[in-house]
């Protein structure tokens, strides 16, 4: 009998407007139950809350104890609903969007629980691009100055990041940031409320506090940012721990929690696109995985080191110890499809869509699948949410090309669609124009869905697309995490074996509408090159900003 056949992990996935807990079996990866805690505060973009204190264009926080929530009610009800008990369960693991990112007190207290009217006190959520004069000058003097760290992501440091971010708290808060004895990406700071001991993981500090060849950048680097923001990295810890290794064991604080026993294996933090690799059991060297929800985050393993531009970083052990990890990613590709179903759909297809009994996501997909490609006469740029890859401008926005008043809605969502898809193909092919190959393509997420969305990829990647096979991608990866970390496996290769799942080319390109997408994607590349250098953007977001204030 397989040892592992009655232990069980859990699998904490936190994502941007909510948590889910997953209970899986050690043996073979089934999913027995899981459960999803929406938070309270959900993003917070216009206001804090309680002050009312009003936020800039760009910002975006989180409340920790939105998290913690999730850890009393997700995790008791998906143990519930597994009807496992709990102590046959030997360990938890959790993931996080990153770079979610707060500044804390030694002892990990958020500085908002003391501040709650100061808005850098609060986490920042991946998506706050309020940073980007910050990484601007990050990458201005990175490049005046040769540093060596700067080429490994794709020659530009991201808004999203720790540096950016803990910039800005310095110039804008200076006293928050003296405050700050931490500052610590949320995947390390959920890991330490469960055990009690700071951690700090590899896959965080590599992707996004720059930390290279066994460093972060140097204190004369920082200083020339800001003479005071020279002992930045003293906040950001300094031994870093193994992907797939033990952070420590369940504190009984945590255990009260959670309902799980006091002691159990708590695993390494980790981020959500990172751990989603193990759960499809894709991580070997030239497996793209594309985790595909409001943004893509696409994470590949490699045997080779290679410079990629505007690749959002390439890590030693980065996804699984002993191989190269790459991180790629689009800014906003879901948060696309809703924006324009929120805003720009007339009440009568919302009408139709309740006559049908349908969604108008589903409405619009259905109508939109009727077309040729290329019926519309569009084309869009993906850069709603700004552009991490290849260009890696947060600042950029979306910009629709060729519409007439006779263009109806379904016209332009299809066209958001293959925008989307177009830049996923752009990352792809400056991937394998820089010498690291591409050899499958796999799809987790939320947008698996959307059967004629994922045809659409493959004809205009003109390639299968695997894709996964669990609809809670991100928590069995971390749960997958939580078996290496007990001992139930020797390594994060072996348990993705056992517990991961995937479909191979579940979808594959259709020759004639490939074809017809290559003209398509020749004109997005046209005019991805037209806008790339942002100045046309860039005025149109200033004066934004300037009737904003």
């Amino acid at each position: 009998m397989n040892a592992n056949s009655d232990r069980y992990v859990v699998g904490v996935d936190y994502g941007t407007l909510s948590g889910r807990a997953v209970v899986v079996r050690v043996s073979d990866g089934a999913e027995l139950g899981s459960a999803v805690h929406e938070y309270a505060h959900r993003v917070i973009e216009d206001a804090l809350p309680g002050s009312g204190v009003r936020l800039g264009p760009d910002w975006a926080l989180q409340a920790p104890a939105d998290w913690i929530d999730v850890l009393r009610h997700a995790v008791p009800k998906a143990l519930a609903a597994a009807q496992v008990p709990a102590d046959r369960v030997i360990g938890i693991g959790t993931d996080f969007t990153a770079c979610t990112i707060l500044p804390t007190t030694a002892d990990g207290r958020p500085l908002c629980e003391e501040f709650p009217e100061r808005p850098h006190a609060w986490p920042k959520l991946w998506k706050h691009h309020a940073a980007q004069p910050h990484a601007d000058r990050i990458n201005a003097v990175a490049a005046e100055r040769g540093e060596p760290w700067l080429a490994r992501y794709g020659g530009k440091i991201s808004s999203e990041w720790a540096f950016a971010k803990g910039l800005q708290l310095l110039e804008e808060d200076p006293e928050m940031y003296d405050r700050a004895d931490r500052w610590i990406e949320a995947a390390d700071w959920i890991i330490w409320q469960l055990t009690g001991v700071e951690t700090r993981n590899v896959c965080t500090a590599g992707y996004k506090a720059i930390h290279q060849d066994g460093g972060y950048p140097s204190e004369d680097f920082l200083a020339a940012l800001n003479p005071a923001f020279s002992g930045f990295t003293r906040k950001l810890g300094q031994e870093l721990a193994p992907l797939g290794g033990l952070a420590g064991r369940l504190t009984a604080r945590a255990a009260e929690w959670t309902g799980l026993p006091e002691g159990i294996a708590v695993a390494v933090g980790n981020v959500d696109a990172h751990v989603t690799a193990a759960a499809a059991d894709a991580v070997r060297p030239g497996q793209m995985v594309a985790i595909m929800g409001t943004s893509t985050c696409h994470v590949m393993c490699s045997d080779q080191l290679a410079e990629v531009p505007g690749m959002c970083g390439v890590v030693r052990d980065g996804i699984v110890p002993g191989l190269w990890g790459y991180e790629a990613g689009q800014s906003a590709v879901g948060d696309i499809f809703a924006w324009f179903v929120d805003n720009c759909v007339p009440a009568s297809y919302a009408e139709r869509a309740a006559e049908a009994g349908v969604g108008l996501h589903e409405y619009l997909t259905s109508l939109a699948a009727g077309q040729k490609v290329g019926q519309h006469g569009l084309v869009a740029l993906d850069w709603h949410g700004g552009n991490r890859s290849v260009l890696v401008d947060h600042t950029l926005s979306g910009v629709i090309v060729g519409q007439t008043l006779a263009t109806r809605p379904e016209d332009v969502y299809r066209a958001l669609i293959e925008a989307t898809a177009f830049g996923a193909r752009t990352i792809v092919e400056t991937f394998e124009a820089s010498g690291v190959p591409v050899e499958e393509f796999v799809v987790a997420g939320g947008l698996l869905k959307n059967r004629f969305l994922m045809q659409t990829y493959a004809d205009v990647l003109r390639r299968p697309l695997s894709v996964i096979g669990s609809d809670q991608g991100p928590a069995l990866g971390s749960a997958i995490h939580a078996a290496v970390a007990a001992g139930a496996y020797p390594d994060i290769t072996a348990a993705a074996a056992a517990m991961g799942k995937r479909e191979a080319a579940a979808y594959v390109p259709d020759a004639g509408r490939a074809d017809a997408y290559d003209r398509l994607y020749a004109e997005y590349r046209r005019l991805h090159d037209h806008f790339a250098d942002g100045a046309m953007l860039h005025r149109l977001r200033a004066i934004r900003n300037e009737a904003s204030a």
